[in-house]
């Protein structure tokens, strides 16, 4: 099997991670909503234990802690739940970048057409989003900034804290989309002017379909957010529906495990970044964002000569890499991400994204040269030489 490099889309299971998912699957399966028998309170139990872990990483309250099936719908109660809350107000300006996730543009365009305002800010050309651009764009009736915490396709972390710092005396609510960072970096995402925040379990070696929305108080108010759909009220009621134990576990042990030993792997996915870059330099590859300024867990490059296709067509049984957000990869267009970084056409559609992990094995960078070299070699006709 080809050295699997994609944990930008999703990550491989974590062997603890699946010892606790498999105890909530097989024996404490219980319904965590049954409060009569030893079954349900078991699987209550898991289910606040943890609520403790992912609000430890993040450093709010357990209450705070909405679970739901990922950042996708996290992103979506997040900023279509403040609809209301919007046209209650008059505020129907909402402020975001032009290189956040589709989870979060498409959500944010829908409210568009339903007669909010939308301002998306540029980037500079190295994947940043300067905070004195976002918060020059906010006006008196902006509702909501919502910046990524870090970027999926070039791993540039973006510079939240400090827009936190000076929205915090703001009336304006402040999200972040922390699929690729959250117990991976830790400081930024504990800011107390972070309003909401989006995780997903299967980017930190957990399991897909489970994730959570931090929904952190402002004193003692928190957003007012209206649910999207009904019936149970579990969660809050932001979020009904059976809760999947199982995966709500896992969920809190994967962040537990991850942030206990964030630093240690921190520089271990520097040091891979850069194992990485070296044995791959023979082609010249060009780097698509700062990488002073970016988590070492993505790095996204071109091959002068090749597109995408071409290049995970060579590097096939070798190396499993993306295009691009998993999401839209599948389209075969050129990132949107990219072109707002100002990255021309002709290197956007040779993009290739590499993502790593603390279990992630370094592909055969020797024979990925040597494919590509190959490749580039002229072709004799035949009968000739």
């Amino acid at each position: 099997m080809p050295v699997y490099l994609d944990c930008a889309a999703t990550s491989p299971l974590d062997p603890q991670v699946l010892e606790i998912c498999t105890r909530y699957l097989q024996q404490d399966f219980g319904n965590a909503g049954s409060r009569t028998h030893p079954q349900g309170a078991a699987a209550r139990q898991a289910v606040e234990h943890a609520r403790d872990q992912v609000a430890a990483v993040t450093g709010c309250a357990r209450g705070d802690v909405v679970f739901t099936s990922g950042a996708t719908e996290s992103n979506n109660i997040a900023l279509l739940g403040l609809a209301e809350e919007g046209i209650r107000s008059g505020k129907r300006h909402l402020v975001s970048t032009a290189i956040e996730h589709r989870a979060v543009i498409e959500p944010l365009e829908a409210l568009a057409r339903r007669g909010f305002a939308l301002t998306l800010v540029p980037p500079s050309r190295g994947g940043l989003v300067e905070p004195d651009t976002v918060l020059d764009a906010v006006r008196k009736d902006t509702l909501l900034v919502s910046v990524m915490h870090v970027n999926n396709e070039t791993g540039v972390q973006q510079p939240i804290s400090r827009l936190a710092d000076r929205l915090a005396d703001t009336p304006v609510y402040f999200h972040t989309d922390a699929a690729q960072g959250f117990a991976k970096e830790l400081e930024s995402l504990r800011h107390p002017g972070i309003d909401l925040i989006s995780i997903s379990a299967h980017k930190i070696c957990g399991p897909k379909g489970a994730g959570a929305l931090i929904v952190r108080r402002r004193g003692a108010v928190r957003p007012p957010l209206n649910p999207l759909f009904f019936g149970g009220g579990q969660e809050r009621g932001l979020r009904p529906g059976t809760l999947p134990v199982a995966l709500i576990a896992a969920l809190g042990e994967a962040a537990e495990l991850w942030s206990r030993d964030a630093d240690r792997r921190w520089q271990c996915g520097i040091a891979f970044r850069q194992a990485l870059l070296d044995g791959l330099a023979p082609l010249a590859p060009v780097v698509h964002g700062d990488l002073d300024l970016a988590a070492p867990f993505i790095l996204n490059i071109s091959i002068p000569g090749f597109d995408s296709e071409t290049v995970m067509e060579l590097w096939r049984d070798l190396v499993s890499v993306s295009s691009g957000a998993a999401c839209s990869s599948h389209l075969y267009t050129c990132s949107h991400v990219l072109s707002a970084m100002g990255v021309a056409a002709g290197p956007s559609a040779g993009a290739i994204r590499f993502s790593w992990c603390h279990l992630s094995e370094m592909p055969d960078t020797a024979a990925m040269v040597r494919a590509l070299v190959k490749a580039r070699e002229p072709r004799r006709a035949p009968g000739s030489g």
